[in-house]
Protein backbone atom coordinates (compact mmCIF):
# COMPACT_ATOMS: atom_id res chain seq x y z
CA UNK A 1 0.00 0.00 0.00
CA UNK A 2 1.56 3.00 -1.25
CA UNK A 3 0.98 6.34 0.73
CA UNK A 4 0.88 9.90 -0.58
CA UNK A 5 2.63 12.68 0.95
CA UNK A 6 0.48 15.95 0.56
CA UNK A 7 2.13 18.90 -0.55
CA UNK A 8 2.67 21.89 2.08
CA UNK A 9 -0.16 24.50 2.67
CA UNK A 10 -0.13 27.84 2.22
CA UNK A 11 -0.51 28.79 5.36
CA UNK A 12 2.79 26.66 5.82
CA UNK A 13 5.52 28.07 3.30
CA UNK A 14 8.27 26.29 2.58
CA UNK A 15 11.60 28.27 3.42
CA UNK A 16 14.30 25.11 4.12
CA UNK A 17 13.59 23.87 0.54
CA UNK A 18 12.58 20.45 1.71
CA UNK A 19 9.03 20.01 0.75
CA UNK A 20 6.53 19.02 3.50
CA UNK A 21 8.90 20.10 6.20
CA UNK A 22 7.03 22.61 8.96
CA UNK A 23 9.34 25.83 10.47
CA UNK A 24 8.59 27.49 13.20
CA UNK A 25 8.46 31.24 12.52
CA UNK A 26 9.10 34.13 15.44
CA UNK A 27 5.50 35.95 15.99
CA UNK A 28 5.56 38.52 18.76
CA UNK A 29 2.92 37.74 20.89
CA UNK A 30 -0.34 40.59 20.69
CA UNK A 31 -0.25 43.46 23.35
CA UNK A 32 -3.60 44.87 24.05
CA UNK A 33 -4.03 48.71 23.01
CA UNK A 34 -4.84 49.58 26.44
CA UNK A 35 -1.75 48.14 27.92
CA UNK A 36 0.71 50.05 25.55
CA UNK A 37 -0.60 53.11 25.94
CA UNK A 38 0.87 55.89 27.93
CA UNK A 39 0.02 56.00 31.61
CA UNK A 40 -0.19 59.40 32.69
CA UNK A 41 1.35 59.83 36.12
CA UNK A 42 -1.54 59.49 39.27
CA UNK A 43 0.06 63.12 41.02
CA UNK A 44 -0.82 64.85 37.22
CA UNK A 45 -4.27 63.45 37.51
CA UNK A 46 -4.73 64.29 41.01
CA UNK A 47 -3.36 68.12 40.51
CA UNK A 48 -5.24 68.32 37.05
CA UNK A 49 -8.84 69.05 38.35
CA UNK A 50 -7.15 72.10 41.22
CA UNK A 51 -5.04 73.47 38.62
CA UNK A 52 -8.32 73.78 35.98
CA UNK A 53 -10.37 75.30 38.69
CA UNK A 54 -7.69 77.83 39.97
CA UNK A 55 -7.16 78.94 36.06
CA UNK A 56 -10.94 79.01 35.24
CA UNK A 57 -11.21 81.70 39.04
CA UNK A 58 -8.55 83.63 37.65
CA UNK A 59 -10.22 84.36 34.18
CA UNK A 60 -13.70 85.18 35.59
CA UNK A 61 -12.22 87.61 38.43
CA UNK A 62 -9.61 89.16 35.55
CA UNK A 63 -12.89 89.59 33.15
CA UNK A 64 -14.94 90.90 35.77
CA UNK A 65 -17.06 88.17 36.32
CA UNK A 66 -16.38 88.08 39.86
CA UNK A 67 -15.74 91.60 41.48
CA UNK A 68 -13.46 91.52 44.51
CA UNK A 69 -16.53 92.37 46.07
CA UNK A 70 -17.61 89.01 45.95
CA UNK A 71 -14.71 87.11 45.74
CA UNK A 72 -11.22 87.98 45.81
CA UNK A 73 -8.96 86.64 42.73
CA UNK A 74 -6.49 83.91 43.27
CA UNK A 75 -3.74 86.46 42.70
CA UNK A 76 -5.12 88.66 45.30
CA UNK A 77 -5.15 85.92 47.66
CA UNK A 78 -1.41 84.83 47.23
CA UNK A 79 -0.51 88.57 48.05
CA UNK A 80 -2.61 88.72 50.81
CA UNK A 81 -1.48 85.72 52.05
CA UNK A 82 2.15 86.62 52.01
CA UNK A 83 1.33 89.81 53.74
CA UNK A 84 0.02 88.08 56.60
CA UNK A 85 2.92 85.74 56.57
CA UNK A 86 5.45 88.30 56.89
CA UNK A 87 3.80 90.55 59.80
CA UNK A 88 3.56 87.03 61.28
CA UNK A 89 -0.21 87.63 62.18
CA UNK A 90 -0.76 84.03 60.42
CA UNK A 91 1.55 82.21 62.25
CA UNK A 92 -0.13 83.54 65.80
CA UNK A 93 -3.39 82.56 65.03
CA UNK A 94 -2.41 79.53 63.15
CA UNK A 95 -0.63 78.77 66.35
CA UNK A 96 -3.44 79.38 68.96
CA UNK A 97 -6.14 77.48 66.52
CA UNK A 98 -3.65 74.60 67.10
CA UNK A 99 -3.84 74.67 70.51
CA UNK A 100 -7.09 74.69 70.73
CA UNK A 101 -7.61 71.61 68.45
CA UNK A 102 -5.14 69.65 70.30
CA UNK A 103 -6.46 69.86 73.63
CA UNK A 104 -9.99 68.99 72.33
CA UNK A 105 -8.53 66.04 70.33
CA UNK A 106 -6.99 65.17 73.59
CA UNK A 107 -9.63 65.45 75.81
CA UNK A 108 -12.30 63.88 73.51
CA UNK A 109 -9.96 61.13 72.76
CA UNK A 110 -9.83 60.19 76.24
CA UNK A 111 -13.14 60.83 76.73
CA UNK A 112 -15.06 58.85 73.79
CA UNK A 113 -12.48 55.97 74.07
CA UNK A 114 -13.15 55.31 77.69
CA UNK A 115 -16.62 55.29 77.11
CA UNK A 116 -16.47 53.12 74.62
CA UNK A 117 -14.18 50.71 76.18
CA UNK A 118 -16.69 50.50 79.03
CA UNK A 119 -19.71 50.15 76.84
CA UNK A 120 -18.31 48.25 74.52
CA UNK A 121 -16.16 45.54 76.82
CA UNK A 122 -18.95 45.26 79.42
CA UNK A 123 -22.53 44.33 79.39
CA UNK A 124 -23.10 46.30 82.42
CA UNK A 125 -21.41 49.37 80.90
CA UNK A 126 -23.63 49.20 77.87
CA UNK A 127 -26.75 49.53 79.71
CA UNK A 128 -25.64 52.38 81.85
CA UNK A 129 -23.83 54.48 79.20
CA UNK A 130 -24.86 53.61 75.80
CA UNK A 131 -28.47 54.98 76.15
CA UNK A 132 -26.83 58.30 77.81
CA UNK A 133 -24.54 58.87 74.55
CA UNK A 134 -26.86 58.29 72.20
CA UNK A 135 -29.44 60.70 73.17
CA UNK A 136 -26.69 63.27 73.92
CA UNK A 137 -25.01 62.87 70.15
CA UNK A 138 -28.29 63.79 68.43
CA UNK A 139 -28.14 67.32 70.13
CA UNK A 140 -25.98 69.49 67.52
CA UNK A 141 -22.80 70.87 69.69
CA UNK A 142 -22.86 74.49 68.10
CA UNK A 143 -26.27 74.52 69.92
CA UNK A 144 -24.38 74.35 73.22
CA UNK A 145 -22.43 77.34 72.67
CA UNK A 146 -24.52 79.76 75.01
CA UNK A 147 -24.69 77.20 77.66
CA UNK A 148 -21.28 76.98 78.21
CA UNK A 149 -20.44 80.43 77.87
CA UNK A 150 -23.07 80.66 80.87
CA UNK A 151 -21.07 77.35 82.53
CA UNK A 152 -17.41 78.51 81.62
CA UNK A 153 -17.52 82.11 80.62
CA UNK A 154 -15.86 83.83 77.56
CA UNK A 155 -12.12 82.56 77.98
CA UNK A 156 -10.75 79.24 76.73
CA UNK A 157 -12.67 76.83 78.49
CA UNK A 158 -16.08 77.11 76.18
CA UNK A 159 -13.66 76.71 72.98
CA UNK A 160 -11.95 73.76 74.07
CA UNK A 161 -15.21 72.05 75.66
CA UNK A 162 -17.19 72.85 71.79
CA UNK A 163 -14.24 70.85 70.67
CA UNK A 164 -14.40 68.31 73.04
CA UNK A 165 -18.00 67.29 72.75
CA UNK A 166 -17.08 67.50 68.56
CA UNK A 167 -15.05 65.32 69.45
CA UNK A 168 -16.16 62.54 71.66
CA UNK A 169 -19.00 60.85 69.67
CA UNK A 170 -17.73 60.13 66.39
CA UNK A 171 -14.69 58.62 68.51
CA UNK A 172 -17.25 56.59 70.38
CA UNK A 173 -19.10 55.15 67.91
CA UNK A 174 -16.52 53.87 65.91
CA UNK A 175 -14.42 52.44 68.47
CA UNK A 176 -17.78 50.66 70.19
CA UNK A 177 -18.59 49.11 66.75
CA UNK A 178 -15.07 48.13 66.13
CA UNK A 179 -15.04 46.42 69.94
CA UNK A 180 -18.51 44.65 69.26
CA UNK A 181 -17.80 43.78 65.33
CA UNK A 182 -14.75 41.52 66.72
CA UNK A 183 -15.25 38.05 65.31
CA UNK A 184 -16.65 35.70 67.88
CA UNK A 185 -14.55 33.01 66.12
CA UNK A 186 -11.69 34.52 67.30
CA UNK A 187 -12.58 35.11 70.77
CA UNK A 188 -13.39 31.73 71.45
CA UNK A 189 -9.54 30.34 69.24
CA UNK A 190 -8.14 32.76 71.89
CA UNK A 191 -10.32 30.98 75.00
CA UNK A 192 -9.16 27.47 73.67
CA UNK A 193 -5.45 28.45 73.55
CA UNK A 194 -5.59 29.35 77.60
CA UNK A 195 -5.98 33.52 77.11
CA UNK A 196 -7.50 35.00 80.54
CA UNK A 197 -10.20 38.04 80.00
CA UNK A 198 -7.54 40.44 79.89
CA UNK A 199 -5.22 38.43 77.24
CA UNK A 200 -8.34 38.51 75.03
CA UNK A 201 -9.08 42.13 75.34
CA UNK A 202 -5.38 42.77 74.74
CA UNK A 203 -4.50 40.39 71.92
CA UNK A 204 -7.95 39.84 70.12
CA UNK A 205 -10.36 42.60 71.06
CA UNK A 206 -8.44 45.87 71.00
CA UNK A 207 -6.65 44.64 67.41
CA UNK A 208 -9.88 44.27 66.00
CA UNK A 209 -11.75 47.30 67.05
CA UNK A 210 -8.35 49.21 65.70
CA UNK A 211 -9.52 49.80 62.60
CA UNK A 212 -12.41 51.20 63.82
CA UNK A 213 -10.74 53.32 66.18
CA UNK A 214 -8.59 54.62 63.41
CA UNK A 215 -11.74 55.75 61.22
CA UNK A 216 -13.46 57.27 63.93
CA UNK A 217 -10.16 59.31 64.75
CA UNK A 218 -10.23 60.76 61.43
CA UNK A 219 -13.96 61.88 61.54
CA UNK A 220 -13.24 63.55 64.73
CA UNK A 221 -10.47 65.17 63.12
CA UNK A 222 -13.15 66.41 60.84
CA UNK A 223 -15.69 67.58 63.27
CA UNK A 224 -12.58 68.89 65.91
CA UNK A 225 -11.90 71.67 62.72
CA UNK A 226 -15.10 72.15 62.38
CA UNK A 227 -16.04 72.97 65.78
CA UNK A 228 -13.32 75.17 66.08
CA UNK A 229 -14.78 77.30 63.31
CA UNK A 230 -17.65 77.96 65.41
CA UNK A 231 -15.49 78.22 68.72
CA UNK A 232 -13.33 80.78 67.75
CA UNK A 233 -16.10 83.13 66.07
CA UNK A 234 -17.94 83.72 69.55
CA UNK A 235 -15.84 86.29 72.19
CA UNK A 236 -12.45 85.08 70.30
CA UNK A 237 -9.48 87.95 70.82
CA UNK A 238 -6.72 85.33 68.99
CA UNK A 239 -6.90 82.46 66.19
CA UNK A 240 -7.99 81.70 62.83
CA UNK A 241 -11.47 82.62 63.46
CA UNK A 242 -10.76 85.57 65.09
CA UNK A 243 -9.39 86.94 61.69
CA UNK A 244 -11.75 85.53 59.62
CA UNK A 245 -14.79 87.95 62.14
CA UNK A 246 -12.10 90.98 61.62
CA UNK A 247 -12.55 90.33 57.97
CA UNK A 248 -16.07 90.31 57.50
CA UNK A 249 -16.31 93.39 59.54
CA UNK A 250 -14.51 95.16 57.12
CA UNK A 251 -15.68 93.03 53.72
CA UNK A 252 -12.21 91.22 53.23
CA UNK A 253 -13.21 88.49 51.16
CA UNK A 254 -9.20 88.14 50.55
CA UNK A 255 -8.42 87.79 54.01
CA UNK A 256 -11.72 85.38 54.41
CA UNK A 257 -10.39 82.95 51.84
CA UNK A 258 -6.62 82.81 53.20
CA UNK A 259 -8.57 81.43 56.27
CA UNK A 260 -10.38 79.03 55.14
CA UNK A 261 -7.60 77.82 53.07
CA UNK A 262 -5.55 77.61 56.12
CA UNK A 263 -8.23 75.52 57.87
CA UNK A 264 -8.73 73.13 54.94
CA UNK A 265 -4.93 72.51 55.08
CA UNK A 266 -4.43 72.05 58.25
CA UNK A 267 -7.24 69.58 57.97
CA UNK A 268 -5.42 67.52 55.61
CA UNK A 269 -2.23 67.45 57.05
CA UNK A 270 -4.14 65.96 59.64
CA UNK A 271 -5.94 63.38 57.91
CA UNK A 272 -2.50 62.89 56.15
CA UNK A 273 -1.25 61.97 59.37
CA UNK A 274 -3.80 59.02 60.73
CA UNK A 275 -3.38 57.93 57.31
CA UNK A 276 -0.13 57.21 57.91
CA UNK A 277 -0.91 56.35 61.04
CA UNK A 278 -3.24 53.26 59.70
CA UNK A 279 -0.87 52.40 57.13
CA UNK A 280 1.65 51.86 59.94
CA UNK A 281 -0.37 49.95 62.64
CA UNK A 282 -2.60 48.24 60.21
CA UNK A 283 0.41 46.27 57.46
CA UNK A 284 -1.21 42.85 58.91
CA UNK A 285 -4.61 44.14 57.10
CA UNK A 286 -4.62 43.94 53.28
CA UNK A 287 -7.08 46.52 51.88
CA UNK A 288 -7.95 46.28 48.03
CA UNK A 289 -6.60 49.76 46.68
CA UNK A 290 -8.56 50.44 43.39
CA UNK A 291 -7.30 49.25 40.60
Amino acid sequence: MSISHAPPSASEPDISGIPGKKVALDLEPLVPTSSRRTRVPRWLRRTTGPVVLLLLWQVLSATGVLTSDVLASPGRIAQVGGDLIADGSLASAMGTSLQRVAAGLLFGTLVGTGLALVSGLFRIGEDLVDAPVQMLRTVPFVGLIPLFIIWFGIGETPKIAIITLGVTFPLYLNVYAGIRGVDSQLIEAGESLGLSRWGLVRHVVLPGALPGALTGLRYSLGIAWLALVFAEQVNADSGIGFLMVQARDFLRTDVIVVCLIVYAFLGLLADFVVRSLERLLLQWRPTFTGR
